[in-house]
């Protein structure tokens, strides 16, 4: 009797430790997977010391890149379930880029009219986070479109989206697929998470006289690549007026706060996010994701299946 309830206490002993292992192992799965797509970024060749010159006055009164523009902006998010726990989404967001390389030497107040700004649209598919996991979501594609406004001080009023598609059309990059980072049972990012976006200008999404390579080569005569990360957090109580411009307007969205109700985020539903990150050139030729990356993906993978077959009593 007493090595009977010994073997019951040692099995139930052993399907714990197997949860455990399989919890470990979808962690390191979903991580993996992640890394898989920031490996790709990683493996493409960022373009350093390059000129941006805000206010499209040409290569040599630019200022030079050391590597990134820096970026703050806000997001909508609509999720639209698909499965038990799986969904897609939209992202409507805009964004101001004040600085590069946080230097401190903002664009307005070195350029004249050096006001830069962006609009982002994208879309894509994810999985809802379930206990302790996270889920994750990764974008199909979408657009991103730079602005340079003459005129000072319009970005987060109310003249076109938020002030941020207003004066000359300076860049415009088409999303590719991937990216994307971690998110939360409610489907919004992870805290402070980082979310990241792949990017192409074809040749002549660039308009001359603002972005040059460190020799004075004008970019937009070549296509390139770009990299975007930012570390999102929920906005709990957005502003009216980023209600009635990023969600009502951009987003066309005509729920509560754009149908004379008072607007709250509905998780799982639609929420607002806030982000600031860096926006980073690469090279076209050199998108390669990490070996290694794979082979640790192939490896969680393969560890997961073989532990469900085990729990479902399958050889």
């Amino acid at each position: 009797m007493q090595f009977a309830c010994t073997s019951v206490r040692w099995r139930h002993r052993s399907t714990i430790d197997e949860d455990a292992i399989m919890k470990l192992l979808k962690k390191l799965a979903l991580a993996t997977a992640i890394a898989v797509s920031m490996g790709s970024a990683q493996g493409q060749t960022v373009l350093n010391d390059w000129v941006f010159n805000p206010n499209g006055g040409g290569f040599e009164s630019g200022q030079e890149i050391n590597e990134y523009l820096d970026v703050n902006g806000n997001a909508f998010i609509t999720l639209n379930p698909t499965g038990t726990n799986s969904f897609s989404f939209t992202e409507h967001a805009v964004f101001n880029l004040t600085q590069a390389d946080s230097n401190g030497m903002l664009f307005p107040m070195t350029y004249a009219g050096g006001n830069i700004s962006a609009v982002f649209e994208g879309s894509g598919t994810g999985t809802f986070g379930t206990g302790d996991t996270n889920g994750s979501f990764t974008f199909s594609g979408g657009t991103i479109r730079m602005y340079q406004n003459p005129t000072n001080n319009q970005y987060s009023g109310t003249e076109g989206i938020y002030g941020a598609n207003l004066g000359n059309l300076i860049a415009t990059f088409d999303v590719l697929a991937g990216g994307g980072g971690l998110v939360d049972s409610t489907g919004a990012p992870t805290t402070n998470g980082q979310v990241s976006v792949f990017a192409q200008a074809s040749t002549g999404g660039l308009a001359p006289g603002y972005f040059f390579r460190g020799n004075g080569d004008d970019l937009s005569e070549e296509s390139i690549l770009a990299f975007a990360f930012t570390n999102a957090n929920a906005i709990g109580d957005p502003s009216d007026r980023l209600v009635d411009e990023v969600a009502c307007e951009f987003a066309g969205f005509t729920g509560p706060g754009c149908d004379g109700t008072d607007y709250a985020n509905a998780p799982r539903q639609y929420f607002f996010i806030s982000g600031n990150g860096q926006f980073k050139l690469n090279e076209v030729d050199s998108e390669v994701p990490e070996p290694g990356s794979l082979a640790l993906f192939g490896i969680a993978m393969l560890g997961a299946g073989m532990a469900a077959r085990k729990r479902n009593g399958k050889t």
